[in-house]
Formats: C-alpha cells, structure tokens, sequence
C-alpha cells in the first residue's frame, strides 16, 4: 500500500510528479491520502479519472469531502457528525461506513444486473413499435398518415410497456444478498 500525506501530495503536485505518483499507485494494491485538502482530493480523483481511465468511487463524510465526491463517477456520502453536505453532493448515502459492503457488493450487482437486461427490454420494446409503423408505411403507401393517434402513443409508453421495468426492478433478484456477501466475486460475473 501507499500512504500519501497532504504536504507530500502538494510537493508531488506542484513538482510536476503526477506520471511517477500514478506508476507507483499502479503497483500498489491500495493508495490512501490523509491530511489533504479538499482541493487536493478533488485533484487526486481528477488525475485518476483522466490519466488512468478508470472508473473512481469517493466516499466522504463531510463539508471538505464535497468537490472530492463531485469530482468522481461515483459519490458516496456518509451522514454523520459533520454535517449533510456530503450527503447532499452524493450519488448514493449510507448512515455508516459498514453499509458500503453491501451497498457495493449486493445493491451494486443487482443493480448492475437489472440495467443489463433492462436495456435489452427497452431495445426491444423499440424495435417492435419502429416495425409496426415501418410495415405500415407500406400498407398506406408511403402517405405519411399516422397509425396511431397521441393518446395511444402515450398510453403505449405509460402504461403497457412501463409494468414490466417496474415489477422486474421490485422482484428481480438473481442471486441473494447472503450469497453475494460471501462471495464478492460474483460481482464481476455481469462485467
């Protein structure tokens, strides 16, 4: 692991290092900043994100945490003693740092999983009301007369089609929270 304390991370950033700090940090397993500034953290992910491409979780928990969590893909907010700012900056928020296993391994992989096959299911929702009107551009000749009035048109997406996506995101769950404590590997089965 590396450790980076903020003086460090300024001398480092001020010194034009930034290419040594990420070759290192690729050797690591971890990297862990401590005693930076909120400047200094929403650079660090900034960095990541640009040179390394990678996809960038932060996690925090107060008012210095905020330009850190905007700066990710990913925000976590943590509410506690410091306030809800970071909270109010996240994506997602926890009331407790052990929440994030299973905010990540089990919400994280159902959630992964639902997307997945939702988008199939919207694809295909599509493509079967794009044929329907393209065959009847045959059958009226081409006359640009329309095939379904506005309020079927909206009834179709409000109604008929939207059942589906909303009882599968309630009901679909293709591994259990347990199982998917215990083995953390699933995760990366959908990727």
């Amino acid at each position: 692991g590396l450790v980076l304390d903020g003086r460090t991370l300024s001398l480092i950033l001020q010194g034009g290092l930034e290419e040594k700090l990420l070759a290192l940090a690729r050797l690591c397993r971890s990297v862990l900043c401590c005693r930076c500034t909120p400047l200094q953290k929403s650079v660090v992910v900034r960095l990541v994100r640009r040179q390394l491409r990678a996809m960038t979780l932060a996690i925090g928990d107060g008012a210095n945490d905020v330009s850190m969590i905007q700066a990710a893909d990913v925000g976590i907010g943590i509410s506690g003693q410091e306030g809800m700012q970071a909270v109010m900056a996240s994506d997602f928020a926890i009331s407790r740092f052990k929440h994030l296993k299973k905010l990540l391994l089990v919400h994280g992989h159902w959630c992964y999983a639902r997307l997945a096959k939702m988008v199939i299911y919207f694809f295909y929702k599509n493509v079967s009301y794009v044929n329907l009107l393209f065959w009847y551009q045959f059958f009226c000749g081409f006359s640009g007369s329309t095939m379904i009035d506005y309020w079927q048109m909206i009834f179709f997406n409000l109604f008929f089609t939207s059942v589906p996506p909303i009882l599968f995101g309630v009901l679909d769950k293709d591994v259990s929270a347990e199982t998917l404590l215990r083995l953390p590997e699933l995760y990366k089965n959908g990727q």
